[in-house]
């Protein structure tokens, strides 16, 4: 049976809520915290790796002056025993500069999170991400933008406009990642029913 215990479901939600305050404020040594020490792995449309990876090229950006901040919406769990599926509603909001131009990206969707309590604390397995929409514009309503329709074609509908600024800015940017339907974000149920139901790894996040 799935656990209903309060207690583990709001731990959950300040899991994922510290994962966003403390990433997009810097503070790196409480974000590390949030992540299984062994098996954390990150996700995104420009980074896949470990998550002490993640934290170091995160921490490198800051530090440049990369702007990516997320804000939260609604959170769901669904738990077993010591582990649990978290999804919570998310904007992605990037601000950057197109061939000149100062642009706000954002990209809306949901943090898929495999999560597994060590030692009696929730921690972060791996993150994926699901982008379902987003959309792009010019800081300055009163600057005409050009986009390049070959290169904004690339990338899935999710998160084009994201993927495009990303792209521009010199990141190497995954395509495939799953969106609102399809067959990836099925697989990525599918994993992340299988991790309930006790598998020994957090799917394929490869």
């Amino acid at each position: 049976m799935t656990t209903t215990n309060s207690e583990d479901r709001l731990a959950l939600r300040e899991l994922v809520e510290n994962w966003a305050l403390w990433r997009d404020a810097g503070d790196w040594d409480r974000f590390a915290s949030v992540w299984d020490p062994a098996e954390g792995w990150m996700t995104a449309t420009w980074f896949q790796g470990p998550a002490a990876e993640f934290i170091a090229v995160s921490r490198e950006g800051f530090d440049s002056g990369v702007s990516i901040l997320h804000f939260l919406g609604g959170h769901t769990s669904d738990i077993i025993d010591d582990r649990a599926i978290a999804q919570t509603k998310m904007t992605i909001n990037q601000r950057a500069s197109i061939d000149g131009v100062e642009v706000d990206v954002v990209c809306t969707g949901r943090f898929y999170d495999f999560c597994r309590r060590n030692d009696g604390e929730w921690k972060v397995v791996r993150r994926q991400p699901i982008y379902e929409k987003d959309r792009l514009d010019a800081v300055d309503p009163t600057v005409r933008l050009h986009l390049d329709r070959g290169l904004l074609e690339r990338f899935p509908t999710g998160y084009r406009h994201l993927a495009y600024v990303q792209t521009k800015a010199g990141f190497t940017v995954k395509t495939g990642l799953p969106g609102l339907t399809g067959e990836t974000v099925r697989c990525l149920y599918d994993e992340g029913a299988k991790w309930l139901a006790g598998s020994d790894t957090a799917g394929d996040p490869h």
